[in-house]
């Protein structure tokens, strides 16, 4: 469904990823893993449309679309959960999450109802501002505000970061019933137990490169410390 082709992006004079390729085929949930500045954050940009790529760079259903703008590839339902959740404060939570439905693709299936029964904790607080809830409510007005568009493509940038291990579980545990409507998933994550445990495949970054790729079952621990680190286990 989605593919990278020799993938160059950065900021200005700074180049951050050195000719990635990764694909994702429908439904499939794929992992990113790597260090801090390894170029997760950069490669979920590029694909989101938030940094500009020569168009032929990344490929949706076949058709290039590195040059579109962040609207027009929401518009083909690639939809992103950013890193830091970046909620609009002056707005409640049913305001975020009903921003996320202004570009809506299609009759899908995703709506505030759906969205509340995925994530119950939202409907009691949904008249409160959005970032007057916990981290981890926030994550899930994130997470609800990007479903609302009903994207075939979710983008998932470091949805763990900073939340108790609780509070990671519930969050990952809506992921499958996310999966279940078809949607296909790439998930940034530096917790490799966590990003091995929901991955049909895994990526591992390194300093703007792929350094490793396979199914979990394929990965061996020492591998991924080498693709991860540098170096050997």
């Amino acid at each position: 469904m989605l593919e990278t082709r020799s993938l160059d992006a950065g900021y200005g004079r700074f180049r951050a990823l050195f000719g990635v390729d990764i694909r994702v085929d429908a439904g499939e949930c794929v992992a990113i893993i790597g260090a801090n500045g390894a170029g997760k954050s950069t490669l979920m940009r590029s694909i989101a449309g938030v940094l500009p790529n020569a168009p032929e760079m990344i490929l949706h259903q076949g058709e290039p679309i590195g040059a579109l703008s962040a609207a027009a590839i929401l518009q083909r339902g690639i939809a992103m959960v950013p890193e830091g959740r970046r909620l609009f404060p002056s707005l409640s939570v049913e305001e975020n999450l009903l921003i996320g439905g202004q570009k809506r693709r299609g009759n899908g299936q995703w709506t505030l109802d759906s969205i509340y029964a995925l994530f119950p904790i939202l409907r009691e607080k949904r008249s409160m501002p959005g970032t007057a809830l916990s981290g981890g409510q926030q994550q899930m007005v994130a997470i609800g505000r990007a479903l609302m568009s009903n994207p075939e493509l979710l983008l998932c940038d470091e949805i763990s970061l900073g939340l108790a291990p609780v509070v990671i579980r519930d969050i990952y545990a809506a992921l499958p019933r996310i999966r279940e409507t078809g949607a296909a998933v790439i998930v940034v994550e530096q917790d490799i137990t966590q990003a091995l445990r929901v991955a049909d495949r895994v990526y591992c970054l390194m300093e703007g490169r792929v350094t490793l790729s396979g199914t979990p079952a394929e990965l061996t621990r020492e591998a991924i410390h080498s693709a991860y680190f540098g170096g050997h286990a």
